[in-house]
């Protein structure tokens, strides 16, 4: 498989640009400036690439609803606020190789007609920011960035919430880090009401290679549907944590036997969450018949998210994980709405005391109650982010559920 985002990792001090340089860092910029910013927009296109943030946008047609002719500025926003629990493929990016996505937000930029862009960095991700900082201070000295372009960063201060964009751009303007209601979408009125796009790390870190190698060796890469590769992840019950770069279609089974090492002391794998903690949880043998695509993935009942994969083998109680995933939710929720600020609380509530041997008759019907009346019914899908791993937790391994109300306890040996 031809490396595109993890090529240069384990090249020693890949992150200074005289080595980046010296292993083909900046080598699209020549070609980029002899295209027009429009035939840029039709090259991403035409590559099949997708946002890798999670929600999985075609990133061309996103790019392509920038309002033509517009009298104000337009704004690049880097969504570096990697926070979904089980992701942190986008860390690797900006610790390893800062210069590939200096490089990515250059084409980016050019392409829609940015002048100012804004990199907004998860509030943890301290040595990570200084790593990429450098870089940009590196990249400026040569004259390869901040001519046409100036790069701003922003340290978030942690809140989950602010990975969803207009969060994230509430707080950029400093304003309290909640989403907004659309329409207006920010491709029209986003960055201090001027047109924006926000782009993920791992989405900008993939443009060199299409302009380098251009759209058709981009496409020819992954499924139908799911072009290129893409960087995967994985946690939990595995032998070799880690993140790995795949060809999108690549199935899971071959993932975990190949890549993760398969489960700890051969244990029986019992669930795997493939795309972070807000996706759709598969039992083993879904995960075991399914393909890491957007396309495998949904037709499996589940989504690729970010692709960061938490696998869960049988020695672990599921009943423990939901909670664990619900506590999550119930202290990052922003309350702005309130199917989320007392659903996430309910829910969590009703876990805890399932966990502890306190559960009820009806538990796991409440749980499933409380899930549908949040999902679907708030400004942003951060409700929905609980709601499908409670539904797909409840429904797919309810007799776990059913053990703990029964026995008064949990059950697992862990």
């Amino acid at each position: 498989m031809k490396k595109i985002l993890t090529k240069n990792f384990e090249i020693p001090e890949s992150h200074a640009l005289k080595v980046a340089r010296a292993n083909g860092a900046y080598a699209s910029l020549d070609k980029l400036f002899k295209m027009k910013p429009e035939d840029v927009t039709a090259e991403v296109k035409k590559s099949g690439l997708r946002g890798r943030g999670g929600a999985g946008f075609p990133t061309g047609t996103k790019w392509g609803f920038i309002p033509k002719n517009t009298d104000k500025p337009v704004y690049l926003v880097v969504n570096s606020d990697e926070s979904e629990p089980g992701t942190f493929k986008d860390r690797a990016i900006l610790e390893k190789d800062p210069h590939l996505l200096i490089e990515g937000i250059i084409i980016a930029a050019y392409a829609i007609g940015s002048k100012t862009v804004y990199v907004y960095f998860r509030g943890e991700y301290y040595r990570q920011w200084e790593r990429f900082f450098k870089a940009l201070r590196e990249a400026e000295e040569a004259g390869l960035a901040g001519k046409d372009i100036n790069i701003y960063t922003h340290r978030g201060a942690g809140a989950y919430i602010c990975g969803e964009e207009t969060a994230l751009l509430n707080s950029i303007e400093g304003y309290r880090g909640l989403p907004r209601i659309r329409p207006p979408f920010p491709a029209v009125a986003g960055l201090f009401g001027c047109p924006t796009i926000v782009n993920n790390v791992e989405t900008l870190a993939s443009l060199p290679f299409i302009i380098n190698e251009g759209a058709a060796a981009y496409a020819a890469i992954g499924t139908e549907k799911s072009k290129g590769t893409k960087l995967i992840s994985v946690c939990g019950h595995v032998n070799k944590p880690g993140v790995y770069e795949i060809e999108l279609g690549l199935p899971i089974a071959k993932f975990l036997a190949e890549y993760a090492g398969g489960t700890l002391e051969e244990r029986a794998l019992k669930a795997v969450i493939p795309g972070g903690s807000s996706v759709p949880v598969m039992t083993a043998s879904e995960a075991l018949k399914t393909c890491l695509s957007y396309e495998g993935c949904e037709c499996a009942g589940t989504m690729l998210g970010s692709g960061g994969m938490i696998v869960i083998d049988e020695s672990a109680c599921v009943v423990r994980c939901l909670a664990d995933i619900a506590k999550f939710y119930h202290h990052e929720s922003c309350g702005q709405c309130t199917p989320c600020r007392e659903g996430c609380g309910w829910i969590k509530k009703i876990c805890d005391r399932i966990e502890a041997g306190s559960g009820r008759d009806g538990d796991p019907e409440l749980l499933l109650s409380i899930a549908d009346n949040m999902m679907g019914k708030t400004i942003c899908v951060f409700a929905d982010a609980l709601a499908m791993p409670v539904r797909s937790f409840v429904t797919k391994f309810r007799e776990d559920f059913e053990k703990h109300i029964r026995s008064g306890k949990c059950p697992s040996p862990l």
